[in-house]
């Protein structure tokens, strides 16, 4: 029955299957003629009578050559009309790259099992890296946010927060960039002000679907995402932090805002039990990375929740923390990076292989910005880290923009050089992944320019 469908009238497909057929047959009949009718014997009596009237016995064999290539081109020819007649209807506009698109998607799919844990800004920035060359990724997302558009979703609906999964849906999203705008759009007057248009779609999915895990769910299939978002609980949890001073603070917005050195940071309910697939992704995974990301707000949630740290303690992937590349004012203030790993350790005991943290210059213009803020970059104190028995590694990571932000490929390059042996299978990927996004912005400069 399927192959019947191929026929329907209108599927511009049939012409050229019945060409590939027609090249088929020619081709056949050339072997035919330089074999002495071997091939059909005398199924064909009547095309064997022709060959003899027409063709001398002593250039059955030159015959038979140029009819099996006559077959052969004509047969390639009917195939690659069809296939470029079903490639214009799936990828219209892109006919030209089929094979490319073929083979990247191909070799993502061998890509090694990566799950990332974290939140924010910092985790979009490292999928949007990684995406390029696996999309076997697992990103574990905190849902402790209580600030923003989140925050009133969440204190209104009764939703988790979106924000954090969000930013991450969209950073491994195949999309148009007009798609990536409407997600990300943010209403600037009326009731609707401050929200984000992806945070109102998951909240109206969850009414939907009736949870917010299959909103993410909904969402990634309308977005052809490459892998998965999975929060990091589905309980409704509040963050809180104990200061130094042994004052209380609750609630993710007001940790950053308190000024005091934190302690330790812990959940209401403390106990929160995890997604099964978020443990499973851990415990097939070929790495696992934390961060980059606020410390306090957008890692160690993740690892406080019941049975994440004990599956990353068991794991046999290799465990890579990402630290930021400056400090947060209010919450990780003065921090070098061997404090950063100390917090965690500290929250999550001792599971982690590397410290990768950047050792690049940050342009002056940008440290005198953050400086005015709080800010300072991290201390890259490699020996200390060293001691603590963790392997540290520094690397020039800074993306060059109006914020001081990890560069997403040179950190996912990075990364995948201590998993990966070199020159695999995803640095080709790679390379067609720029190619055709090189061929596009010249497409678009072309059509600016005319």
């Amino acid at each position: 029955m399927i192959i019947i469908k191929w026929l329907y009238p209108g599927m511009r497909v049939k012409r050229w299957l019945f060409m590939a057929l027609a090249g088929l047959v020619l081709a056949a009949l050339g072997i035919d003629l330089f074999t002495g009718g071997k091939v059909f014997s005398d199924i064909a009596y009547s095309v064997h009578q022709l060959e003899k009237s027409f063709i001398f016995k002593s250039y059955n064999i030159v015959t038979g050559v140029l009819v099996v290539s006559m077959g052969l081109v004509v047969m390639i020819i009917g195939l690659l009309k069809a296939f470029q007649s079903v490639a214009s209807v799936l990828l219209p506009g892109q006919e030209g790259r089929v094979a490319e698109f073929i083979y990247e998607k191909r070799n993502l799919r061998r890509g090694p099992k990566i799950v990332v844990i974290g939140g924010g800004t910092g985790l979009s920035v490292l999928l949007r890296g990684l995406k390029k060359y696996t999309s076997n990724l697992t990103a574990i997302v905190t849902v402790a946010d209580d600030g923003g558009s989140s925050g009133r979703l969440r204190g209104d609906l009764g939703i988790l927060p979106p924000g954090d999964i969000r930013n991450c849906l969209v950073a491994l999203a195949d999309k148009e960039p007009l798609m990536e705008e409407l997600l990300q759009y943010r209403f600037t007057t009326g009731e609707l002000a401050g929200h984000c248009m992806g945070n109102l779609l998951l909240a109206a999915l969850t009414g939907v679907t009736g949870s917010f895990d299959q909103a993410v769910r909904g969402l990634s299939k309308v977005l052809a995402v490459r892998g998965r978002v999975l929060p990091a609980t589905l309980s409704n949890i509040t963050l809180c932090a104990e200061l130094l001073d042994g004052t209380v603070v609750q609630g993710e917005s007001s940790i950053t805002r308190c000024h005091g050195k934190i302690k330790r940071v812990f959940t209401k309910p403390q106990r929160c039990l995890p997604l099964v697939e978020a443990l499973a992704a851990i415990q097939a995974a070929d790495a696992v990375v934390l961060g980059p990301g606020s410390l306090y707000t957008s890692i160690i949630p993740n690892l406080l929740v019941k049975g994440i740290p004990e599956a990353l303690a068991r794991s046999s992937a290799i465990k890579i923390y990402v630290c930021n590349v400056m400090t947060q004012p209010g919450e990780t203030d003065d921090y070098t990076g061997s404090e950063h790993l100390r917090a965690i350790i500290a929250h999550a005991g001792k599971f982690l292989d590397y410290v990768l943290l950047n050792t690049g210059q940050i342009p002056a213009r940008l440290r005198v910005r953050y400086r005015h803020d709080g800010a300072s970059p991290v201390l890259a104190d490699l020996e200390k880290i060293e001691e603590m028995g963790v392997t540290a590694v520094g690397e020039n990571l800074i993306h060059e923009i109006d914020v001081v932000r990890h560069h997403p490929d040179e950190l996912a390059q990075v990364i995948l050089r201590l998993i990966l042996p070199a020159n695999g299978p995803q640095e080709r990927v790679h390379f067609l992944h720029e190619h055709r996004k090189n061929v596009h912005d010249q497409k678009l400069s072309g059509v600016k320019t005319h």
